[in-house]
């Protein structure tokens, strides 16, 4: 195929088109509305303030919240808006103070004259007079319909039927629709199901098309890469039916795709075949692509490369290559091509092809209603004809077009894009060579590759053709997910769904690792115990561990597998966990890499870990445990849960292929009676990790007092929602934090507080009922599947969530039990929770949420710190006070703002609770600290020294009056400025170390209370510790057998120390009674403190020998929490998060 490209001819006549067209353009009069959104565009501050002003003042339910937003602008009106705008602007601001509901609509209003020449009122009357206008220039028309964001069936339904409507209208021959509109979100593991039900939900559509006394046609639009090949097979579909084989109907391609030629190859095929039946040709509308910002955001947070084209260039120069592949006589035959853009050169190439090639009947060009009229008024006269792309949406539904408008705005802002140079193009000579070079070196791209070139997609994951050695992560990155958008990857996870009913993996490890006798368990506990993987240096473990991600990559399909047939996961839930575990082996690979280079201390394995892990992630934590012990040199004894004992077993083969010494790493089955406590209170265990039930924990403390215990427990999440919100994307992250493996999550939000007007809003409450009753539940072996089973029939406190109300609470949405064997129920929503109510304080672990009414945001944090639990909390919010407010009093280990409270990863979101959902002296899994608690330490000699900060020094000069000898002044200094380094490095600073643009993660720690006693009487050693907790900022009380030495006392007092002598009983009584939340025990003994405190779980307590290291001391007095920040809004950064940490 002959190139059309670079020669001067080609060049000539394109040039000459363009200025043809500048010229006739700058002759026309420039109506106001466009001047005004050339302004815009020119002033620097005029994309901001618009979109803010759509976002923030048009788009909240709450005209008081918008009017507060309308006052927060107004301070900064920018100069493009005429003085008039801008005086009204002010007026209203201050109005909105007393009038609230009367200056917001009038706002509204103006913001819809505004931009109205982009958006057409969708009542009847006014769409008609609106088309009627529109026409009368001498166009066509393609129309949109807008509306409220897909959730479910309710929406999905209003959006076709309104489409439908439009299309039966005499005044229009023309619709758009994307497939992801008409039917409610479907498994992205379910394919062929969605593509049938997509198929059974526009036939209605075509079939009117077909059926219609005029001609009639539909274009089949997407946005998103995900729905490429679903909106292919959709449309490929429909035209082979029959009574749609004379339709001629449209589909859209994406040139910044590089799939998009393929693409075109495939439609151009079936096309051909098709008209060869008897049937009609199609058209292709090919666009650029306006969907970018948000494919960064989804390839970003799911470690996928990006889909598109990585420049503008490239795109250019793909767009070119389709046309040109697609302007050819014969292929025109089959498909009819729009050429969809404002690029005045481009429409000039693609003109001039067609031209030369005598297909100009066979093309249309397509521009958007209301951007740069003038010129496509100039390209009209030229090619005799254009068709405008109309957007509809009805006033009240108006919000819902920000998305729509913010990348129309930001296309035309972006220096990159033609549009940016629009209005200037003609009169300014520098922009109009930009663009003409930008086109002519596009040009040049596709004279080197040649139009016979067929790109490959970005996207190429295929696990069927896997080589789990690209698992291994050096240095760390997360590994990706498996993309199910991907035509491999979704025959490889059908053929696991196909397994699962009669899948038997793990059962033969299971009957090979049960234990029935305690003599049997006694081999077991004694091997483990005298393994010598603890003699293996840090890096020499690290390596197997790295193989052991590679063994983990290779077992993913079985995993899955044994995951959905054990425990009820569904491929959308348990692949993320795999990837989960694989990242647990890279990272911890790397920390322990570390943990022999950690200055100040030396890190001494303990013997033996035993880990009990939680059925609900039954791959992940185990996996995530296990490897963590023997990342920190401990040999691992695992007893995975009964309901889980086939997938802890399948993890563990994983592990062994991977070269862990089976004597290093030992699988068991025991009864949870008497083997289980034989193996849990065993004095050989040197660290104990569990995942459960804070209960859980106290019973274990319970088989012996002493038992180190490190346990992430329960959790009783909400997510906080306030009026200025975004309610659609609220809704949406709510539902998927309660109903996720149906609510089965420690994680799992089962609260939502809702403040203020959000509680009477109906739309809110609208989306959430349409979201929750289209959830698809079944069991995993239903590809269509979206929430699954509960892992046993419910009972007790899950049973009474279920089918009980308590006073003042009703249905929103009441479950009912799907089948008879208990573990299938529909998700419920009960409205009326009341603060201080069963619902409210108790974590059920089930489908079932609760919604909770806060007159403001301060009560609303107080309701949800109010629970005994801090694992996890959310917000929903876009304003910034809000923000900074909620996250300086959020007490939860992971919080998160403007996203779901699930689906923390390694190293990004860190995983671990405060107050009763963490017991020990534990830090985050998947964190930097991790594995310092998996080890005891020896003092050594730090070397490493940073600056001691005036918080701390003063202490430091009050000890050189006490007359302690050289060595411990010596010691106490190394050790302070030990701390200091950590500090500056690490525990001072809240860090993102992920630098992703779409979201901030920001890992920070946080002073806690802590209570030193000291049993044997040494200054020194005191003082270090004591100095780490001033550098913390930590409320410190030293607590010691017998009054301290008077010097020692005045010291510490001057510093901001409580000191307290309490003798062996009082102390007793303490712990009993009123114990502190962590302790720093400085001399005694464990068994004795645990025999002080009857093993107490909620004490934390660290009782290494004191060291120099500030990376170990300064942990006592500190507790982590992650926070998630959304970071875009529609795929653009916002500055909700700019500096939002200082």
């Amino acid at each position: 195929m002959t190139v059309m490209g670079t020669d001067d001819q080609v060049l000539t006549e394109v040039e000459t088109l363009v200025r043809q067209w500048l010229d006739d353009a700058a002759g026309q009069r420039v109506a106001p509305a466009a001047r005004r959104l050339a302004d815009v565009l020119r002033d620097p501050a005029g994309l901001g303030f618009t979109v803010g002003f759509v976002d923030r003042v048009i788009r909240p339910d709450d005209n008081a919240v918008a009017a507060a937003n309308l006052r927060d602008l107004a301070r900064n009106t920018p100069g493009f808006l005429p003085w008039h705008l801008r005086l009204m602007i002010r007026l209203g601001a201050v109005l909105s103070l007393v009038a609230p509901g009367v200056v917001i609509p009038i706002a509204a209003r103006a913001l819809r004259e505004m931009v109205g020449h982009l958006l057409v009122d969708a009542i009847d009357a006014r769409l008609g007079r609106s088309i009627a206008r529109i026409r009368e220039r001498g166009v066509a028309l393609n129309i949109n319909l807008l509306g409220e964001a897909v959730l479910g069936r309710r929406e999905a339904a209003r959006r076709l039927k309104g489409t439908e409507q439009l299309l039966a209208r005499p005044d229009v021959d023309y619709v758009s629709i994307k497939v992801s509109a008409t039917v409610p979100p479907h498994s992205a593991w379910a394919f062929d199901e969605a593509v049938d039900h997509v198929e059974q939900s526009l036939l209605p559509l075509f079939t009117l098309a077909a059926t219609s006394s005029t001609k009639k046609f539909i274009n089949l639009d997407m946005e998103e890469y995900r729905d490429l090949e679903m909106t292919m097979a959709v449309f490929t579909r429909l035209l082979d039916r029959p009574e749609l084989l004379d339709l001629e109907a449209g589909i859209v391609l994406q040139a910044y795709l590089p799939d998009a030629l393929s693409a075109m190859i495939r439609l151009q095929d079936w096309a051909r075949a098709r008209r060869q039946r008897g049937g009609a040709g199609i058209k292709v509308r090919l666009v650029k692509g306006a969907n970018l910002p948000m494919e960064h955001v989804e390839a970003s947070l799911h470690d996928w490369p990006l889909a598109t084209w990585s420049t503008k260039q490239d795109t250019d120069t793909n767009y070119k290559r389709v046309l040109n592949y697609a302007l050819q006589p014969d292929r025109t035959e089959n498909i009819r091509i729009g050429v969809a853009g404002h690029n005045l050169f481009d429409i000039a190439y693609a003109w001039t092809l067609a031209g030369h090639r005598g297909v100009r009947d066979r093309v249309d060009f397509e521009m958007l209603l209301g951007m740069a009229e003038a010129q496509a008024e100039a390209v009209r006269q030229t090619v005799g004809g254009l068709l405008l792309y109309v957007p509809v949406v009805h006033p009240k539904d108006f919000d819902v077009a920000i998305a729509y408008l913010v990348r129309r705005l930001e296309e035309g802002a972006s220096q990159e894009n033609f549009m940016s140079a629009v209005f200037e193009l003609h009169s300014d000579s520098q922009l109009y060579r930009r663009e003409r070079d930008r086109f002519i070196a596009s040009l040049r791209a596709l004279d080197a590759a040649g139009t016979g070139e067929v790109p490959q997609p970005n996207r190429c994951q295929d696990r069927r053709m896997d080589n789990p050695e690209d698992a291994v992560q050096q240095p760390f990155s997360n590994v990706a997910d498996t993309d199910p958008a991907l035509p491999g990857n979704r025959a490889w996870g059908r053929a696991i769904t196909d397994r699962i009913a009669g899948s038997t993996a793990g059962m033969a490890l299971v009957d090979e690792h049960t234990m029935t006798s305690a003599e049997a368990l006694e081999t077991v506990i004694a091997t483990a115990a005298t393994a010598s993987w603890s003699a293996r240096s840090g890096a020499e473990r690290g390596a197997v561990l790295r193989r052991a991600a590679a063994t983990l990559q290779a077992a993913r399909p079985a995993l899955l597998e044994v995951m959905a047939a054990e425990t009820g996961k569904t491929l959308d839930q348990g692949d993320p966990e795999v990837s989960e575990a694989i990242d647990f082996a890279n990272y911890y690979a790397g920390l322990a890499e570390k943990l022999d280079e950690i200055d100040g201390a030396t890190a001494v394995p303990v013997g033996l870990t035993v880990v009990t892990p939680p059925w609900n992630f039954p791959v992940a934590i185990p996996a995530g445990s296990t490897l963590a012990a023997l990342a920190a040199g401990s040999a691992v004894i695992i007893k995975p849960a009964t309901q889980a004992r086939r997938c802890g077993s399948v993890m563990v083969q994983a592990l062994w292929d991977a070269g862990i010494p089976r004597d290093a790493l030992q699988l068991v089955h025991v009864d949870e009676g008497e083997l289980g406590t034989r193996l849990v209170s065993d004095p050989r265990v040197g660290r104990l990790i569990l995942t459960g039930a804070f209960d859980t924990a106290a019973l274990f403390r319970s088989f012996r007092s002493d038992l180190p215990l490190l346990a992430e427990t329960s959790g009783k999440n909400a997510i906080v929602i306030t009026p200025h919100a975004d309610l659609d994307l609220a809704v949406k992250d709510l539902v998927y934090s309660a109903f996720g493996h149906a609510g089965q999550k420690c994680s799992a939000a089962s609260l939502g507080i809702l403040v203020g007007s959000v509680a009477r809003s109906k739309r809110f409450r609208d989306q959430l009922v349409d979201a929750v009753t289209s959830l698809t539940v079944g069991y995993p072996s239903d590809p269509t599947a979206q929430m699954g089973p509960i892992i046993e029939p419910a009972h007790d406190k899950l049973l009474r969530a279920l089918t009980t109300l308590a006073p003042g609470e009703q249905w929103l949405v009441e479950p009912r039990r799907l089948d008879d064997t208990g573990r299938l129920w529909s998700p419920g929503v009960k409205t009326g929770v009341r603060r201080g109510s069963e619902f409210h304080l108790t974590e059920y672990f089930g489908p079932v949420l609760g919604l909770i009414d806060a007159t403001d945001l301060d009560e609303a944090i107080a309701i949800q710190n109010q629970v005994d639990y801090g694992l996890t909390a959310g917000l929903h919010t876009l304003d910034r006070e809000e923000t900074e407010r909620w996250i300086d009093r959020v007490e939860a280990g992971n919080a998160y703002v403007n996203r779901s409270t699930v689906g923390a990863i390694v190293r990004r979101q860190p995983f671990g609770g405060w107050k009763k959902s963490s017991v020990g002296a534990g830090a985050k899994a998947g964190g930097p600290n991790y594995l310092i608690g998996l080890c005891d330490w020896a003092p050594a000699r730090a070397t490493e020294a940073g600056r001691i900060t005036a918080a701390v020094q003063p202490l430091l000069d009050g000890a050189t009056e006490l007359g302690l000898a050289r060595a411990d002044m010596e010691f106490l200094e190394r050790s302070l400025k030990s701390d200091a380094r950590c500090w500056e490095q690490e525990f001072g600073l809240a860090r993102d170390v992920t630098g992703l643009e779409a979201e901030k993660n920001v890992l920070r720690y946080r002073p806690v209370p802590v209570t030193v006693r000291t049993e044997d009487g040494m200054t020194a050693p005191l003082l270090r510790v004591v100095g780490a907790g001033l550098l913390a900022g930590s409320d410190i009380t030293v607590s010691t057998p017998v009054p301290l030495d008077p010097a020692v006392a005045e010291l510490l007092r001057s510093q901001g120390v409580a000191c307290r002598a309490e003798n062996a009983d009082t102390w007793r009584n303490a712990l009993r009674d009123n114990p502190p939340d962590r302790v720093r025990l400085l001399g005694g003994s464990r068994g004795e403190f645990a025999e002080a405190s009857r093993g107490r779980a909620d004490i934390a307590l660290y009782a290494q020998p004191v060291v120099e290291a500030g990376r170990v001391e300064l942990l006592t007095f500190l507790r982590e929490q992650a926070v998630a920040v959304t970071a875009h809004r529609f795929g653009s950064p916002t500055p909700l998060v700019e500096g939002l940490f200082g």
